[in-house]
């Protein structure tokens, strides 16, 4: 086996097509970018482009977009052994609205099936996997099987050496359910999470970081309390609970006792849908640097700021040079 990566994610990959006029319905909108997408995968990208040597595993259709997908992560410096291809689906499309400052609404083309979900635990590199120095999954590769006993399979094959991130990554739709989780009046988001809760723990069991926000750690815990939410993860068995909070920051729990809340980097929001994903990829390059929580947070937070700033998610994740610039402007 090559030298450990820094960090191997796992979960989504698709193509985002976004519209380049702002504040316009989709139906309306008439040019869009195409650009590399899904969460896992653009957590990848973040990592790479902080210097940080990642890999993917993930399936594409074998389709031309599955090909630009590739491309794309090899031109990002993000190793593509282990997205392989599947026959019998069609690589995913997700298209977006863009309403600044806080309305993006998501349209996910992943049926019958997402490919992504049709990773099978045979098929995993376990030694590679258990040796990554950072190993990311997400809430969403728990949805459907193979998928689920996939993640569940590398979950139990990295047996919490080094550092395992739980991305909670819910996303309703993907579990029967419509809108957002309970507290945000989702037509079934009650029922889903019921569904989603016991992978939820069970992902919890083998991970070492836990990151989501509220309405992402409801799913896990039940609770929406942040301070509570971050207990609960914990009780659940992670060393750090990272709970993002929008408007009100960040918090960060440690089982040692040590805690940190940060407050949101201002910026004028183009698009916030990669924000996310830029926290993730430059949380786990604080976790490799070994930086102090409120360093790592802070950092973090800027990253997703910057990403919140642009249109893109995957073209638009920064470098550290950029993050730096951007935190010593601050």
């Amino acid at each position: 086996m090559t030298e450990p990566y820094d960090l191997i994610t796992m979960g989504r990959i698709g193509v985002d097509l976004y519209p380049l006029q702002t504040g316009v319905p989709l139906a309306q909108v008439e040019t869009f970018g195409k650009f590399l997408g899904g969460s896992a995968t653009n957590v990848a990208v973040a990592a790479a482009r902080l210097g940080r040597r990642g890999a993917v595993i993930s399936r594409t259709g074998r389709d031309p977009f599955g090909d630009y997908l590739h491309q794309a992560l090899r031109d990002f410096g993000v190793d593509d052994r282990w997205v392989t291809a599947v026959d019998a689906y069609p690589t995913p499309v997700t298209f977006c609205e863009i309403f600044p400052p806080d309305d993006f609404p998501l349209y996910f083309y992943r049926r019958p099936k997402a490919p992504d979900l049709v990773i099978r635990p045979e098929e995993l590199d376990q030694e590679a996997i258990a040796a990554a120095r950072i190993f990311w999954i997400t809430g969403t590769g728990l949805c459907e099987e193979p998928s689920r006993s996939a993640t569940l399979a590398a979950l139990e094959a990295r047996a919490k050496v080094g550092t395992t991130v739980f991305d909670l990554d819910w996303r309703p739709m993907f579990w029967g359910g419509e809108g957002g989780a309970s507290g945000d009046g989702g037509a079934k988001g009650a029922a889903a999470m019921a569904a989603a809760r016991p992978y939820y723990e069970a992902a919890l069991r083998h991970a070492t970081v836990a990151v989501g926000n509220v309405d992402e750690a409801e799913v896990a815990t039940g609770l929406r309390e942040p301070k509570a939410c971050a207990q609960a993860l914990l009780d659940r068995g992670v060393e750090l609970a990272v709970i993002k909070q929008g408007p009100k920051g960040v918090l960060a729990v440690h089982r040692d006792g040590r805690t940190a809340e940060v407050p949101p980097t201002p910026v004028e929001v183009v698009n916030g849908l990669g924000a996310g994903d830029a926290f993730g990829g430059a949380l786990c390059h604080g976790l490799l640097a070994g930086w102090e929580l409120e360093q790592m947070m802070r950092y973090a937070n800027a990253a997703g700021a910057l990403v919140a700033g642009r249109l893109a998610c995957s073209s638009a994740m920064p470098t550290a040079d950029e993050v730096d610039a951007f935190l010593a402007s601050r």
